[in-house]
């Protein structure tokens, strides 16, 4: 029997041999296949990232979409906005891509759009319950298969529209996902002098996990680019969707400010635009954007929902802070970090120095990222479910329950949400002072007291 387990929020994650298995990927190729089918989709572009377990899983998702009626486009090894690319390109805005995205090695899944939209929330349950219905579509004659390498395509398109105002050097670490395979030509075609790092795809991830959100995780990116005097360095997660930017002097920008930079950009040639950014954000991004001219509009974390509240809004940019940054202005909308780091690349060319330009952008005193493990799936859940009734907060100005509990103050804010990937609890912290920032982890220690939870151990 498939575990329920690995339906996600919005994808299908699950550890390999264990949770997900080979027929457990056949099964859903063919729930996806016949939904598919049910919409009037005849054909899905297919990818996979550069885990060990993808080439198999691959093909066993393939199986299922064709024993379901629908065509497939085998794209093969790519990154998962190449995917999305293909899908857009080719498949009138329908992909599966075979990713575990920034999980550990062991870990395998599926992130999949239909006619444009992204499957999540409760149509990934209905994929779960037509599969241990066998509600499958079953077709006098299977699918046709095609294969496409979307490499040249991809890179054609950004380089044709990105245009740097001078030649720069950087260093590219790809912690040995598959962003690897391409990041350092899309990057020489632009222009800019690539230094690799962990650009080798390998499935173990032998240097470091490929997951830029941790700091520990940029260590050797900040080392390569003072040793190489380059002007800026980028970093990828495992499937090449979400972006990490550190400077010549070694500082990490993080994604919400990255955001900044973007929508300065944006909002230049499109005045009022909206701006969407997810709830673990810095408080400095809404007045940011209002005050550069747009609309800040704040969205549950997921890339997902993100996907589904540019298209509710219009809005042209988005952004969260693990690192996804969605285009809709000259580009198709999706999260791509290979393009943002293109566009950011643009944008810093036009300076003297791309360092201070990212250093300027407003800051505070924050934390990464913390991640406090749970037992069992689904703890997490629960444990955001009931502090959302019961907890209290002294002196809070304001408690938004989108998405866990943002509690703003006066002078700073706290987060603590469930992940909606792992069985993890998330929490981030940002204040104007330090005494702030103390004040505000001791209001969320103590409603974590009757948990057992002691925030000391994480924040050290």
């Amino acid at each position: 029997m498939i575990a329920q387990e690995i339906f996600k929020a919005y994808d299908i994650r699950g550890i390999v041999g264990k949770t997900l298995t080979d027929q457990d990927a056949y099964f859903i190729g063919r729930a996806i296949g016949t939904i598919a089918h049910e919409r009037k989709i005849s054909k899905i572009a297919v990818g996979r990232d550069g885990r060990l377990s993808g080439s198999l899983m691959q093909k066993q998702l393939i199986a299922g979409i064709l024993d379901s009626g629908v065509s497939v486009l085998d794209v093969g090894m790519v990154a998962t906005p190449m995917l999305y690319f293909a899908a857009y390109s080719h498949c009138h805005g329908s992909g599966v891509m075979v990713t575990g995205s920034h999980n550990p090695a062991d870990y395998n899944g599926f992130k999949m759009l239909l006619g444009g939209i992204s499957l999540s929330g409760e149509e990934i349950q209905a994929l779960y319950q037509r599969i241990i219905k066998e509600d499958f579509n079953k077709p006098e004659e299977e699918g046709l298969i095609n294969q496409l390498d979307v490499e040249q395509s991809y890179i054609d398109y950004i380089v044709k529209n990105i245009q740097l105002e001078r030649r720069l050097s950087i260093a590219v670490d790809c912690g040995n996902g598959v962003a690897g395979a391409f990041a350092g030509k899309l990057y020489r075609e632009l222009g800019c002098n690539v230094f690799e790092l962990y650009c080798e795809v390998d499935g173990n991830f032998p240097n470091h996990h490929p997951d830029p959100s941790k700091p520990k995780n940029l260590l050797d990116l900040i080392k390569a680019v003072k040793e190489y005097d380059c002007d800026l360095g980028l970093a990828f997660d495992g499937d090449g969707d979400r972006l990490g930017v550190v400077t010549k002097e070694g500082n990490i920008i993080w994604p919400d400010r990255q955001l900044m930079l973007f929508s300065a950009d944006v909002l230049q040639r499109n005045p009022g635009a909206k701006i969407i950014y997810d709830v673990k954000s810095t408080r400095n991004l809404a007045p940011w954007i209002q005050k550069h001219g747009g609309e800040p509009v704040l969205s549950r974390t997921g890339h997902s929902f993100i996907k589904m509240a540019m298209k509710e809004t219009g809005a042209l940019l988005a952004g969260e802070m693990s690192g996804h940054i969605f285009f809709r202005e000259r580009w198709l909308g999706f999260d791509d970090g290979l393009y943002a780091g293109a566009r950011l690349l643009e944008i810093v060319s036009a300076h003297e120095s791309p360092s201070e330009v990212l250093n300027q952008l407003p800051d505070a005193i924050s934390t990464p990222e913390i991640n406090i493990e749970m037992e069992k799936e689904g703890d997490n859940h629960r444990l955001i479910e009931a502090l959302q009734q019961e907890a209290h907060f002294d002196k809070a100005q304001n408690i938004i329950r989108i998405d866990g509990l943002r509690v703003e103050y006066e002078d700073g804010f706290g987060l603590m949400r469930a992940s909606n990937t792992t069985p993890v609890l998330v929490l981030r912290f940002e204040a104007n002072t330090q005494n702030a920032l103390e004040y505000i982890q001791s209001q969320f220690q103590q409603v974590l007291n009757p948990y057992g939870f002691d925030l000391s151990a994480y924040l050290k």
